[in-house]
């Protein structure tokens, strides 16, 4: 089955290379999935993005990535550039047409 066939919700069991010592990793593949776009946007592996979340975790190191994840999510959610709720309102749009 391909990635894009398989539910954002489904564990994936993957294996990762940390410090030259090979381990597994379960994560949902929505989780995965934007583990890998965050390691491209920092122009790394995936591996290095883990070894990276590996080096300061204190808990479990699925927990530790999704956290992770959800925090990079978190930032770049705070950091884009709010909507004005003015422009967006179907209702506007409607009565000017009504209006002519």
């Amino acid at each position: 089955m391909a990635d894009t066939d398989t539910p954002p919700s489904r564990l994936e069991k993957r294996s990762v290379k940390i410090m030259g010592h090979a381990t597994s990793v379960s994560l949902e593949r929505a989780f995965w999935d934007a583990l890998k776009g965050i390691a491209a946007s920092r122009r790394c592996s995936v591996n290095a993005l883990i070894a990276e979340i590996d080096d300061g975790r204190s808990g479990n190191l699925s927990s530790a990535i999704r956290v992770f994840v959800l925090q990079s999510v978190q930032r770049t959610v705070a950091t884009a550039p709010k909507q004005s709720a003015g422009n967006t309102r179907p209702e506007t749009s409607a009565r000017s047409e009504t209006s002519e």
